[in-house]
């Protein structure tokens, strides 16, 4: 008999297409081992109508599934690395990344051809801070609206909310097959990402057995990247709940750090860019933290 490997997924379409991904990866790479996913429904999934820096920040979309992986149910776990808390259970790790992908936003709209385009009385959907905070420094002549959903509920609802725009992660809209809604995807300058955004992690117990399995399909650059810029979240602190922008950039032995950090209403406190050699990677981290602790109260 075939050893059978559960893995794990929230109930989304884009979090099922990703575990999809996930399974037929390590189908190719362990074709005598089966593999099959399970859904488990998460708190963030249950809430729709509060942001969800109100009402418990990243952990939301990974507590269930967590517990789930403590107790032997499922033995692999797959996340948005952008949901994931830069803190988790000793007994758990992430064990792999796959090849990331483009981790910048998009500007999707009915009405403009780019952000820029919005003029004083448009309305922008999007419930992050981070964002908010960037758009309104870009453009603060434009209204910021909540707007929670998945990918497809999300280009619905700017239609029937009547908005101007929204902005989503590109990889998402991506996966999801809407590239053709997409208008512009924002530069780094004027839009820097959350940590980990385009990228699929695996977790799972901190076993030998799991963990090397997982090495077959882990992409090293983008697991670097996705942990400098994790290094420097959990330096700061905050999640969600406050408007940061975290982007790691590898190319052959050379690091580019982005770090911007501001207010919701607009105002950018902190806007970091430094390029160096990977091996310099903890020192740049430093550098950036050291910028905006400042700001944050963070100690460490």
């Amino acid at each position: 008999m075939k050893k059978t490997w559960t893995i794990g997924t929230r109930g989304s379409a884009l979090a099922l297409k990703q575990a999809e991904t996930v399974v037929l990866l390590l189908q190719t790479f362990y074709p005598d081992h089966e593999f099959r996913t399970r859904t488990i429904k998460t708190t963030g999934d249950s809430v729709w109508d509060r942001p969800v820096h109100l009402i418990g920040g990243k952990g939301l979309f990974v507590r269930e599934i967590e517990a789930e992986l403590l107790a032997g149910t499922i033995d692999f776990a797959v996340h948005s690395m952008k949901d994931m808390p830069t803190e988790i259970d000793e007994g758990l790790v992430i064990g792999a990344i796959l090849k990331r992908e483009d981790p910048r936003d998009a500007f999707i709209s009915s009405k403009y051809d780019r952000l820029a385009d919005m003029s004083e009385g448009d309305r922008l959907g999007t419930n992050s801070l981070r964002r908010k905070s960037q758009v309104l420094n870009f453009n603060n002549r434009i209204t910021v609206i909540p707007l929670r959903g998945n990918v497809d509920t999300r280009i619905r609802k700017m239609v029937s909310n009547n908005l101007s725009g929204i902005i989503l992660a590109w990889a998402g809209v991506k996966r999801m097959g809407f590239e053709a809604h997409v208008k512009e995807i924002l530069p780094l300058d004027l839009m820097v990402p959350p940590s980990g955004q385009g990228a699929i992690g695996i977790e799972t117990r901190n076993e030998s057995a799991l963990l090397e399995m997982l090495q077959a399909i882990n992409h090293r650059q983008s697991f670097q990247e996705v942990e400098i810029e994790r290094s420097l979240q959990a330096r700061i602190g905050g999640g969600c709940n406050v408007p940061l922008g975290i982007n790691a950039s590898i190319s052959n032995s050379s690091l580019t750090l982005r770090a911007v950090f501001g207010r919701e209403d607009g105002e950018i406190l902190v806007r970091h860019t430094q390029v160096g050699t990977l091996d310099a990677a903890e020192e740049m981290i430093m550098d950036a933290f050291r910028q905006i602790r400042p700001y944050t109260g963070a100690e460490n």
